[in-house]
């Protein structure tokens, strides 16, 4: 391998995937095909409800396949997790993210979400392309509009059944140890160094998993404000799901589904190329301001977005936000595993996900009902306006926040040593035991 070849895998934590264990492997695996379902069904849900007669308020409200009525087909989408936005909801997210931070150290995790972030986000693209290619397809060959569309939900559901056999073929190693001494025992020397503690440290014994009445005050207190920060996120990441834009598109433009298949795939497809490079660019300037720097400029892009006449200049916007608004997502996911002690994650990351989802089944109820009185552009802008709020408020709070790794790297001092030897290299951020911005 030539020194540039070995750069560059270095930077874009090629390498780093290279060495993870087959449970990795399978849990990128079970992402791409999820996000895959969730890219084919959120490119024709809000056309669906069109197709079935539905008003936009209420498009809004659920934005599958044996029934026409409103009200069944919601409660099919809040069971059968069905993502109107594209992103990932539901409990999937935050097991899996608690299990990749199990199985990868502070020096590596940064690397290790990132490519579970470029794996789903090429997986939304990989789903929005074919289904739009499939919609067309079928409704060459004498299907309706209404038949094709829920040929993709018996689809979602086949591709459901085999995400839940792969999942059967992980290892006991995703499972945290119930009988593994505490990382650092209270009353220790390294334990009464506050600058070996995590921020939020808890004080229940490091053998029991972590509910929400166990975290202690500072956790709760630091998640309360991640909360409130990222509810206004989720909130505008639900006024524009990504079933609304394609809506709004198609409304404005008048083009079939496979362009805007085409359209959404090739926005998604820059957005995973954008995130390979956040935790290279995460090594150099931290991980809250990497969020904050990739993020706020998605979100000008986002209010801008509708006022074109152009198609040709509303997918250049399209596509620039998509390249940088999920950049923040790796950085996030490794701040969040830093903040806390392995048995909390889960119980944490559930926290955050439920809030979020909470947050982000508003939107579309917004959207829908400023749509139905013919303002949908507002939806944009408010949205765009909400995530640039989001981005200060996370500067504000978070900028000067001291992490740790969380410690159980053997080979941390050495980790620590190279990186103050390595000096402007900048790998040190990520080393087990040392503090990062």
């Amino acid at each position: 391998m030539t020194p540039l070849f070995r750069h560059v895998a270095n930077e874009l934590g090629i390498t780093t995937l290279s060495q993870a264990s087959r449970d990795v492997y399978l849990l990128l695996l079970t992402r791409f095909i999820r996000m895959f379902a969730y890219g084919s069904s959120t490119l024709i849900l809000a056309l669906y409800f069109e197709a079935l007669g539905i008003s936009d308020t209420q498009i809004g409200c659920v934005v599958f396949a044996t029934t026409s009525n409103y009200w069944l087909l919601l409660l099919a989408a809040i069971l059968g997790v069905i993502s109107p936005s594209g992103s990932d909801i539901g409990p999937f997210r935050a097991v899996e993210e608690s299990t990749l931070a199990h199985l990868s150290n502070a020096k590596t995790r940064p690397e290790i979400f990132a490519w579970y972030v470029v794996i789903g986000t090429f997986g939304t693209a990989s789903g929005t392309l074919i289904c739009g290619f499939v919609m067309e397809a079928l409704q060459s060959g004498g299907r309706g509009k209404v038949d094709s569309y829920r040929f993709t939900f018996w689809a979602y559901a086949v591709i459901g059944l085999l995400k839940a056999a792969i999942n059967l073929l992980l290892s006991r190693q995703c499972e945290p140890d119930p009988g593994a001494p505490p990382e650092e025992a209270p009353g220790t020397p390294a334990a009464n160094n506050e600058e070996q503690q995590p921020l939020l440290a808890n004080r229940a014994p490091a053998t029991k998993v972590a509910t929400v009445t166990t975290l202690s005050p500072n956790t709760r207190f630091t998640l309360l404000k991640l909360c409130g920060l990222f509810g206004f996120d989720a909130l505008g990441s639900g006024m524009v799901a990504s079933s609304l834009i394609t809506f709004f598109m198609k409304r404005k433009f008048g083009i079939f589904e496979r362009e805007l298949g085409s359209i959404t795939s090739t926005a998604w497809v820059f957005s995973s190329i954008g995130t390979i490079f956040a935790a290279s660019i995460a090594k150099r300037i931290g991980l809250i301001k990497t969020m904050v720097l990739t993020h706020l400029p998605s979100a000008i892009f986002l209010i801008l977005f509708p006022f074109p006449a152009s198609l040709t200049l509303s997918i250049i916007l399209l596509v620039a936000r998509a390249s940088l608004s999920s950049m923040d997502q790796a950085p996030r996911s490794a701040f969040l595993s830093a903040v806390v002690l392995p048995q909390e994650r889960t119980a944490v990351m559930g926290i955050v996900n439920t809030f979020n989802t909470i947050s982000q089944s508003s939107g579309p109820l917004i959207t829908g009902a400023l749509a139905g009185h013919g303002r949908f552009w507002i939806a944009f802008v408010v949205a765009g306006a909400l995530k640039g709020l989001y981005d200060l408020g996370l500067l504000a709070m978070f900028v000067h926040t001291k992490l740790e790794g969380d410690g159980n790297n053997p080979e941390s001092s050495e980790q620590t040593d190279e990186g103050d030897e390595d000096g402007e290299r900048g790998t040190g951020e990520f080393s087990e035991g040392r503090r990062y911005t």
